[in-house]
């Protein structure tokens, strides 16, 4: 088998149904339909990408947001918008597109002295936020900015003007990696078994394996 390669979206989606995961990532039968909501997303993520890096003037229907990243900027210090970087297997930085284990890319990440700000701007709901991202992408700061010991992360939810904050230490290293360490080992059993169960949701109607047992239309 060779060796696995994940993000903390991969792994989410293996988490919400294996079987959707196999079809998508490892057997490549389908490929995820762009709805209109991934779509906006991807565009408020460009634009707030563009006016952190480089004071780019807001689209008329985003403006709305500067207010809520403002303060970010303010910041004193080196920032790194829509930061790439990935880990190999030993947890040691490593190139993006090649011998990597993990990857991710922070929307927003600034370093002042031995202090990292990071934030990660979301267009979903609020209702029920996911902070164990925040959680790898400090991991992956650590690693990277040997200099820096202590990260200030949040979630930034645009549309509802919520702030969802978190605080890591380099000390609390090897804690975090435990709180992804149950699932990896799922799907690292998955791989070697071939076993990839069916999670069936309210979330089926919107999946694209329509082979599925559980899947129906909309």
């Amino acid at each position: 088998m060779n060796q696995i390669k994940w993000s903390f979206s991969s792994l989410k989606q293996y988490i919400n149904c294996p079987k959707q995961y196999q079809e998508l990532k490892v057997l490549k039968n389908y490929e995820t339909i762009p709805t209109p909501q991934m779509r906006y997303g991807t565009d408020v993520h460009e634009a707030l990408e563009n006016y952190a890096k480089d004071g780019t003037e807001l689209p008329n229907n985003y403006k709305r947001f500067a207010a809520l990243v403002d303060p970010m900027l303010e910041i004193d210090g080196e920032r790194y918008p829509e930061y790439q970087m990935a880990l190999d297997i030993n947890k040691q930085p490593c190139e993006w597109g090649s011998g990597y284990w993990v990857r991710g890319i922070v929307d927003l990440l600034i370093i002042s002295g031995d202090t990292a700000f990071i934030v990660d701007y979301k267009t979903g709901s609020d209702r029920y936020p996911d902070m164990k991202q925040l959680k790898l992408m400090a991991l992956m700061t650590f690693a990277h900015f040997p200099g820096v010991n202590n990260v200030k992360a949040g979630l930034l939810f645009v549309l509802h003007n919520n702030f969802m904050p978190d605080e890591y230490s380099r000390d609390d290293i090897d804690k975090l990696w435990e709180a992804f360490s149950p699932d990896l080992e799922r799907l690292k059993l998955s791989y070697e078994n071939d076993t990839w169960q069916a999670n069936p949701t309210p979330l089926c109607g919107w999946c694209p394996v329509t082979t599925c047992e559980f899947h129906r239309e909309r």
